[in-house]
C-alpha cells in the first residue's frame, strides 16, 4: 500500500473511530452530524465525502464493523473452549468482555436494529444471521446435532445473550457479574432442554421405524 494510500486509511479510521466516539447512553447514530465527525476526526467536512458517500454510509460500515469485532472474538473464545474450559462460561465472559470494552459499538447494533432507516434494520439483521450460523456450524460440529436442531438452539442463544448485553451496557461491576451467572444459567438450560429433545426425537423415531412392519 502506498503513502497516499496509508494516509486515506488512517483518516477512514479516524472518521469511524471519531464517530463511536460520540455515542452514548444519551446520544444515537441518528443524532450526529457529518461537521461534528469530521471535527472529531480532525478533517475539514469537505474531505468527509473522500472516504463515505453520506453519514449512512459511514454508519453502516460501522454496523459492519461491530458485527465483525464481535465475532471474531467469539471465534477467539472458541478456540480457547478448544484447550480447555467450559463452552457457555467462557463465551459468555468474552461476550461480557466485548460490551464492557466496546460499550458504543453493541448500543449501535441494539439502537439500529429497530430503527427506522430499513438499511440500517437489515444491516443489523445480516449481523445477528452471521452470529446466529457461526454459532450453529459449532453445535453441529461439536454437538452432532442436524442442522435445524443446530440453528433452532443458536437463535434462542443469540436471542438471550443480546437481550442480556442490553442490561448490561449500563450496570455496575458487580450487577453485571449477576448478569453474568445468570446468563450462564439460561444458555446451560437452553443446551441442556436442546439436547433432551433431540435425543426424544431420535428415540421417537426409533420406535416408528420399530414398529413399522
Amino acid at each position: 500500500m502506498g503513502v497516499r494510500a496509508q494516509q486515506k486509511e488512517r483518516t477512514r479510521r479516524s472518521l469511524i473511530e471519531a464517530a463511536f466516539s460520540q455515542l452514548s447512553a444519551e446520544r444515537s447514530f441518528a443524532s450526529l452530524s457529518l461537521r461534528e465527525v469530521a471535527r472529531e476526526a480532525g478533517i475539514a467536512p469537505t474531505s468527509f465525502y473522500r472516504h463515505f458517500r453520506d453519514v449512512d454510509e459511514l454508519g453502516l460500515t460501522m454496523v459492519d464493523e461491530s458485527g465483525l469485532m464481535l465475532r471474531q472474538l467469539m471465534r477467539q473464545a472458541r478456540q480457547r473452549i478448544a484447550k480447555g474450559g467450559s463452552v457457555i462460561r467462557t463465551s459468555v465472559s468474552t461476550f461480557m468482555e466485548f460490551i464492557g470494552n466496546n460499550p458504543n459499538a453493541f448500543r449501535l447494533l441494539l439502537r439500529e436494529r429497530s430503527g427506522t432507516s430499513a438499511a440500517f434494520r437489515a444491516a443489523v439483521a445480516r449481523e445477528i444471521q452471521h452470529f446466529i450460523a457461526e454459532l450453529a456450524d459449532y453445535l453441529e460440529q461439536e454437538n452432532q446435532l442436524p442442522r435445524g436442531f443446530a440453528e433452532a438452539q443458536s437463535e434462542a442463544m443469540v436471542i438471550i445473550v443480546f437481550s442480556a448485553g442490553a442490561e448490561a451496557l449500563d450496570v455496575g461491576l458487580e450487577q453485571r457479574r449477576e448478569l453474568e451467572e445468570r446468563l450462564v444459567l439460561q444458555l446451560r438450560m437452553i443446551s441442556k432442554g436442546a439436547y433432551y429433545w433431540y435425543r426424544r426425537e431420535q428415540e421417537r423415531q426409533h420406535d416408528k421405524d420399530v414398529s413399522v412392519p
